[in-house]
């Protein structure tokens, strides 16, 4: 479509539907003004060619649900997408330039040829940790499988809270993983594929030794239960949960800090739980049991420390966390009365609270051992801790995502949103309170 048919459709009755499911009722006219305000952005841009033949890509965030550092040794987790996303208006080109213009960031133009017109998709060092490097990446991943690449345009914007444990970069890798797919491929890649392209490129060309959680759940849309045993087809189970259904409030806390000087302290949990697995002769975690690992506690501290024996042993609960909370889902997803729902969603909340003290005491992601004087996840916890309390209220709150500086997930009864807002924020600044709401639909090109 042309700027103004596309425009006409998104402005349409029949383009509610879409919005209401991506963003919910009450954010539906401003995702509209947004998408909008992208698409009219592309009129004087000289990488669009005469505005024609656009089309629409929208990839989410996603919050981790259970699951802290478990998929990295091949274990399970918990996640859902959720309605803050990556939304791009893009257009075919002739050439092998791939032209990525995001609201607020620097442009970023990629030659996917040599000055030969040979396919230039080596991983580069002067790209590592930038977007060039999981463009270059995505492409070289679908080109590997067959995928015919070539260049488009896109003009973009970015809901997902940077630094925020939403995963920017996966809603991003997922993102361009679709467009690339659409454009030149069909559109034939199931969400477990695009999810695996992204996390080959944030590996191989970004640098990130991350886990396929971020990009799974981004890919897959809605809630879903994650088992990594098999990472080249890792079983994953849709839930339908509403937390608001529930008489929840879903939000993270922002508490700031920066994560610049933590990729040391990222890399040391996989490292470590892989040190236990190894001396087992197992590559990873997910490979062994737990009462082995404790058969062998002695041995294991004297080999590797305590930290990597305690890191273990979260690894090993948070397991047993996810496949209960997961029942507990399925179980008010078909219980018949209010009241075995409510049993079902408490016993829920309390094993999110174990999850939370679990990555505490044992996984011992709170904050970096290299910064002891900024311990926001921790002030944040506790802060939430005496919320409650106070208060006399059920709810529960965890470490969210990497940990060590950045966000924790808080359940909050919906009629005391506002007083927890007020009493955080005082804290961490305005706007560090983030609702969510579980989007059902992962990356995908929408149809309008």
């Amino acid at each position: 479509m042309n700027i103004n048919e596309l425009i006409k459709n998104i402005e349409s009755d029949r383009s509610s539907k879409t919005f209401n499911e991506l963003y919910g009722e009450s954010e539906a006219d401003n995702a509209r003004q947004r998408y909008r305000k992208l698409i009219t952005g592309i009129r004087d841009q000289e990488h669009f060619s005469e505005a024609e033949n656009l089309r629409v890509f929208s990839a989410p965030g996603r919050t981790e649900l259970a699951g802290n550092h478990t998929d990295h040794n091949h274990g399970k987790v918990l996640a859902t997408s959720i309605q803050l996303d990556n939304t791009a208006v893009v257009q075919k080109r002739n050439d092998n330039i791939v032209f990525f213009r995001s609201t607020g960031f620097p442009d970023v133009t990629v030659k996917l040829t040599d000055k030969n017109g040979n396919p230039d998709l080596q991983p580069k060092p002067e790209e590592e940790g930038t977007t060039e490097a999981l463009v270059r990446g995505i492409a070289a991943e679908l080109k590997q499988r067959g995928c015919g690449i070539n260049g488009f345009s896109a003009n973009a914007d970015s809901t997902v809270l940077a630094g925020s444990g939403l995963s920017s970069s996966a809603a991003l890798e997922t993102l361009l993983g679709r467009i690339f797919d659409s454009l030149y491929g069909e559109g034939k890649r199931s969400s477990l594929e695009i999810a695996q392209i992204g996390q080959i490129a944030e590996n191989k060309y970004f640098g990130k030794p991350c886990g396929l959680m971020d990009q799974a759940a981004c890919a897959s849309g809605g809630a879903v239960a994650i088992n990594f045993a098999d990472t080249a087809c890792p079983e994953i189970k849709q839930i339908n949960f509403d937390p608001s259904a529930a008489g929840f409030s879903l939000c993270v806390v922002n508490t700031g800090g920066s994560h610049a000087d933590l990729t040391a302290d990222y890399a040391s949990i996989p490292a470590e739980m892989k040190k236990v697995a190894g001396f087992f002769g197992k590559p990873v975690l997910g490979e062994l049991g737990k009462e082995i690992v404790l058969s062998r506690a002695a041995d294991i501290r004297e080999e590797f420390g305590d930290r990597a024996l305690l890191r273990s042993l979260h690894f090993f609960d948070e397991n047993e966390r996810v496949d209960a909370m997961t029942a507990f889902l399925l179980e008010m997803e078909k219980s018949a009365t209010a009241a075995d729902k409510q049993q079902a969603l408490s016993r829920y909340l309390d094993l999110v609270n174990e999850s939370g003290d679990s990555s505490w005491e044992f996984l011992q992601n709170v904050f970096s051992p290299t910064h002891p004087e900024a311990q926001g996840i921790a002030a944040a916890l506790a802060l939430t801790k005496d919320f409650f309390r106070k208060q006399k209220l059920r709810g529960a709150c965890r470490v969210h995502g990497g940990g060590f500086a950045g966000t924790i997930q808080v359940y909050v009864p919906l009629d005391s949103m506002n007083a927890y807002r007020a009493h955080i924020e005082a804290v961490f600044g305005a706007g560090s309170v983030t609702v969510l709401r579980i989007r059902p639909i992962g990356a995908v090109e929408l149809e309008f």
